[in-house]
C-alpha cells in the first residue's frame, strides 16, 4: 500500500544580512499516510474538512517546522494513494462510523475529502 497527503506550500526566507531575489517559493510537501487501523491514520479527519485545511495557520506552523523555512501558506492538494489503501482506508472507516459522525463511508470520504483523492497505479 502507498499513499501520501499531498500540499502546495509557499515559503519564505528570511536571512539575517543578506538580501535574496526572490525572497518567496512554492513547492509540493508530500506526507506519507499511515496504514488505516495505526496510530496517526485519522489524520484526514483531524485535519482536513470537504478536501481543505480545517485550520491553516496551525498546519502553517507544522509545515514550517517539518521543512525548516517560514512557511507562508499551504493548501491540500490530494490524497494521493494506490487502489490498495484507499480499499484499505474505507474497511477501516465502516468499522466505526461513530467515530465519523457520518451514516456510511461515502458520507465520510465526502466530508473529509471532497474530490480530493488521486487513485494511482
Amino acid at each position: 500500500m502507498d499513499a501520501a497527503y499531498v500540499f502546495h506550500v509557499e515559503f519564505q526566507l528570511t536571512p539575517s544580512g543578506v538580501s535574496v531575489s526572490p525572497d518567496r517559493f512554492e513547492t509540493t510537501m508530500e506526507v506519507p499516510a499511515v496504514d488505516p487501523g495505526t496510530t496517526g491514520w485519522l489524520f484526514f479527519r483531524n485535519r482536513l474538512w470537504r478536501g481543505e485545511l480545517g485550520d491553516p495557520s496551525h498546519y502553517r506552523e507544522v509545515a514550517s517546522d517539518r521543512l525548516g523555512v517560514d512557511v507562508v501558506a499551504v493548501d491540500f492538494r490530494e490524497l494521493r494513494t494506490d487502489q490498495a489503501y484507499l480499499d484499505a482506508l474505507r474497511e477501516e472507516i465502516a468499522e466505526d462510523l461513530t467515530l465519523f459522525k457520518a451514516d456510511s463511508v461515502e458520507e465520510v470520504v465526502r466530508k473529509y475529502l471532497g474530490s480530493s483523492i488521486h487513485v494511482r497505479d
